[in-house]
């Protein structure tokens, strides 16, 4: 295997005790640990061992953070299709269960979520399949 030729800057161990004092992601926490044990010197390969990342993962990290310092440590925004559910749909669904269904011209006194999704498209346009009523609902217990 052939050896890394990086240099870290001297303030690059600092950076990353800071980093995993405030770093609430689990897997940027993750990748953060095993940078720094490279950067203290550690062997690559000893240290994907020791952590369980593959030898690729883990140079793919070290070369980020070496280019781009800690923010590169964070995964890299993918491509697709936008969520459906955003985070004000999902609020105003969780307002909505509160309220009685009879009060938005529901025939009956329980939701199901083919109402949900009817009420839901009725107040705000975005157009749900009773599925992913389900999948918010059970998000939410």
């Amino acid at each position: 295997m052939r050896t890394l030729k990086l240099h870290f800057p001297d303030d690059a161990l600092p950076t990353l005790d800071t980093f995993l004092k405030q770093t609430k992601e689990a897997r940027v926490f993750r990748r953060a640990q095993a940078v720094r044990e490279v950067v203290k010197g550690q062997r690559l390969q000893t240290v994907s061992d020791t952590l369980y990342f593959t030898y690729s993962a883990l140079r793919k990290w070290v070369y980020r953070f070496a280019n781009q310092g800690p923010q590169g440590l964070f995964d890299r925004p993918r491509s697709g299709r936008p969520p459906k559910v955003t985070c004000a749909l999902e609020l105003h669904l969780n307002r909505l269960i509160d309220q009685a269904p009879l009060q938005h011209g529901a025939v009956s006194s329980q939701w199901s979520c083919r109402e949900l999704a009817a009420v839901l498209a009725r107040e705000t346009g975005v157009q749900l399949g009773r599925e992913s009523v389900r999948g918010v609902l059970k998000k939410k217990t």
